[in-house]
């Protein structure tokens, strides 16, 4: 689980900022809130972030994004680090960036932070948090690391160290040689935190394939009650030789796929195949809709002719199961929920998870969003909701509706929301035409 998230000189957040998923002492929907007791802490299992166009709010899922991709691959020998600084000031753009987890991973809580430039780590510290106390499990500057809990008891940490590059996390370096001492938190960031950016396709579109599958049943039942016309989705095997792709990737895939593996293959952005060796043949699948005749037949449609709200629910439902799996830990961090979806859906997606959720929940939602329709307290409590605003120097902020002291739990949010009281709505300012001059 994510409990907190703090970012600094990122993009449009030039100053720091702090992301809490730890509850507020209000009451509302409190029996859906999960609790950590050996903490006597409760975590939220869901968040919505608010903000007009350009506030910041793909920026913060971003850093989550750009977060994962450098502790999961790192960096090449040579590489320069993707690193975004804020860029409307002279010293930021040359300053340090820095982000800063505070993780649940198998019943602990970790802080795990890092500091960087384009060519360099500068400092890199995994913090133990006990009930009562917190234990130093290393920290790095620069090339020196100044304390490690086990580099005694393991000398191979020591060796890895000294062998991780500048432009490398430690953390990174000693999984890649095998030792697993901080493998759960390389696993959190590698297997629990999921981006999904506006326009991901079918990220695990193959369980629409498998009718073994146990969510096959649950994922089409889903896509009838919401309205989509698609009666269900499934697949169509194709003879691999086919497939429209080249000679040169058909050679490929003959030499490089073993028995008993599959491989995902996105062509021309909308279609998409899984390609299977079984019994030392090649075949593949393709992911297509069948509709319903008013004299009950089943019609194929290909994806590509499905509309976009249609698309977006089957992007969306793989991810919405898996929160709902007994035992998930999976954190979901979805940029424009709400993109080609209307309003009713996506309530009832969310409504869907909310009423899966209790003490007991390890899996999280976070969301960017512009539908308001959602900023109801029937559905979210004040602390779950979240807005970005840029000030006119260009650096974005970050707060959550809780503290604001005029929220009650008995008020219209979104009324003041559009009013600008609460942040997070565009400041628009436009000059009436006169004539063909504006």
């Amino acid at each position: 689980m994510l409990i907190r998230f703090t970012l600094k000189n990122w993009m449009s957040f030039r100053d720091e900022v702090t992301f809490s998923m730890i509850a507020s002492k209000e009451c509302q929907h409190g029996g859906r809130v999960p609790a950590l007791k050996k903490y006597r802490t409760r975590i939220l299992p869901v968040a919505a972030i608010y903000g007009g166009n350009a506030s910041g709010k793909t920026n913060l899922f971003q850093a989550l994004s750009f977060a994962k991709y450098f502790v999961v691959r790192g960096s090449g020998t040579d590489d320069k680090i993707p690193v975004v600084p804020f860029l409307l000031d002279d010293q930021s753009a040359s300053a340090d960036s820095r982000f800063c987890f505070e993780i649940f991973v198998n019943e602990c809580v970790y802080e795990f932070s890092f500091s960087i430039t384009s060519s360099k780590v500068q400092e890199e510290k995994l913090v133990r948090i006990l009930p009562s106390s917190e234990k130093v499990l290393y920290h790095r500057r620069g090339s020196e690391l100044v304390e490690c809990d086990s580099c005694d008891k393991e000398p191979r940490l020591q060796f890895a160290f000294q062998g991780t590059r500048d432009n490398q996390l430690f953390l990174t370096n000693s999984v890649s040689q095998k030792l697993d001492k901080f493998r759960d938190i390389y696993d959190w960031f590698k297997y629990s935190l999921v981006i999904v950016g506006p326009d991901s396709r079918f990220g695990s579109f193959e369980q629409f394939l498998d009718e073994a599958s146990p969510l096959y049943g649950k994922m089409n039942a889903l896509l009838r009650q919401l309205d989509t016309g698609i009666d269900h989705v499934g697949g169509e095997t194709v003879p691999f030789e086919n497939m429209p792709i080249s000679s040169s990737v058909k050679d490929a895939i003959r030499s490089e796929l073993k028995e008993g593996e599959s491989i995902r293959f996105p062509i021309d952005g909308e279609r998409r195949f899984v390609v299977t060796r079984k019994d030392g043949k090649i075949f593949a699948k393709q992911l297509v809709s069948f509709h319903q005749t008013q004299s009950g037949e089943k019609v194929k449609f290909d994806i590509e002719n499905e509309s976009d709200g249609s698309k977006r629910t089957i992007d969306l439902l793989p991810a919405f199961l898996d929160l709902l799996r007994p035992g998930s830990t999976r954190v979901y961090a979805i940029d424009e929920l709400d993109r080609s979806l209307h309003s009713s859906l996506t309530r009832a997606l969310i409504e869907m998870y909310l009423d899966g959720t209790s003490e007991e929940t390890r899996a999280q939602l976070l969301m960017t969003t512009h539908d308001v329709l959602l900023m109801d307290q029937n559905l979210l409590r004040r602390d779950e909701m979240w807005a970005t605003e840029r000030d006119g120097n260009g650096v974005s902020s970050l707060c959550s509706l809780c503290e604001f002291e005029e929220v009650r739990y008995d008020k219209d949010l979104r009324k003041s929301y559009l009013q600008g009281r609460l942040g997070g709505v565009p400041k628009i300012f436009l000059t009436k035409a006169i004539g063909n001059e504006v």
